[in-house]
């Protein structure tokens, strides 16, 4: 709690006068047959609706950003715990936007610290890149045991549809996964308009959408299940690939839509044998 507060502080520091710090801590236990939401603070715009069990066991949880956007400046940091033998699947109702600059980056944090026995699903909507945005994103995911986690990532540079290719943008997208205090995946993503990564064959091959999904503990023949499970989508390029107990799900595709339609299938399929549910997705997915 100390070191939380130190860094909430130490944000609240760093940010720039004229941007905004949403910041919010939760804290997920299980308690009798259900997990509960036992804590949650915040401070400015970052907030979580209350929670739902359509499922039982599982905490369905629903952050939201009541201003619908990030400027540069702003900073939003979520700390979330999920104690032992607690589930929670937590999403949002809307996608993720970053605006325009003027200068200052903006930055988004989210740490989930998830005890032995417990189960995470971070599932958000997708995030757009605006042009000549610029943007920090972090996750980093602490797993203790057998803990197991599912998470997502949908990032769209731009609004091609309206006429918004990312110019003049930058994103530097950071994913850490550790199990135990071992680092099991770090991967560090820059991207930044008019670098031939956004355009060659042997990068984003000019696909203004990429997804990434991340499952751990693997279950023998989890990539291959997926990879069977995603073979024949068109428009779409797919690969699944196994790094150490995690598979790793990446895809390009023309949209925020076309993306989430393979990650949400691929969620599908695994959730089962790595959750030992069956997929039972939020309800405001279908709002």
């Amino acid at each position: 709690m100390a070191l939380v507060a130190a860094e909430h502080a130490t944000a609240r520091r760093e940010t720039p006068p004229a941007g905004w710090l949403g910041w919010l801590q939760l804290a997920y236990a299980r308690r009798g047959g259900r997990t509960v939401l036992r804590r949650r603070r915040h401070q400015g715009p970052l907030l979580v609706q209350r929670s739902f069990h359509p499922e039982g066991p599982v905490c369905h949880s629903y952050l939201i950003h009541p201003p619908g956007g990030v400027v540069g400046g702003d900073r939003l940091r979520l700390d979330a715990t999920i104690g032992s033998g607690a589930e929670a699947l937590l999403t949002t109702p809307a996608a993720a936007k970053f605006y325009r600059t003027a200068g200052p980056r903006a930055r988004q944090e989210q740490v989930f610290d998830v005890a032995r026995d417990a189960a995470l699903e971070f599932l958000p909507m997708e995030t757009i890149l605006h042009g000549n945005s610029d943007t920090m994103l972090h996750n980093r995911f602490r797993l203790a045991g057998n803990a197991r986690l599912c998470t997502w990532e949908i990032l769209c540079l731009g609004r091609p549809g309206s006429g918004d290719h990312f110019e003049g943008g930058r994103c530097v997208q950071d994913l850490v996964v550790e199990r135990d205090g071992k680092r099991l995946l770090h991967e560090r993503l820059n991207l930044t308009h008019g670098d031939p990564l956004l355009t060659r064959p042997w990068g984003l091959d000019g696909y203004p959408a990429l997804g990434a999904l991340v499952a751990t503990p693997a279950p023998e023949g989890l990539a291959a299940a997926l990879r069977e499970a995603l073979a024949g989508i068109d428009g779409v390029r797919v690969g699944v690939s196994r790094v150490n107990d995690v598979v790793l799900l990446r895809c390009l595709a023309p949209g925020a839509e076309a993306a989430r339609a393979v990650v949400g299938q691929a969620w599908q399929a695994l959730r089962e044998p790595l959750m030992g549910r069956p997929p039972h997705p939020p309800r405001i997915w279908k709002t």
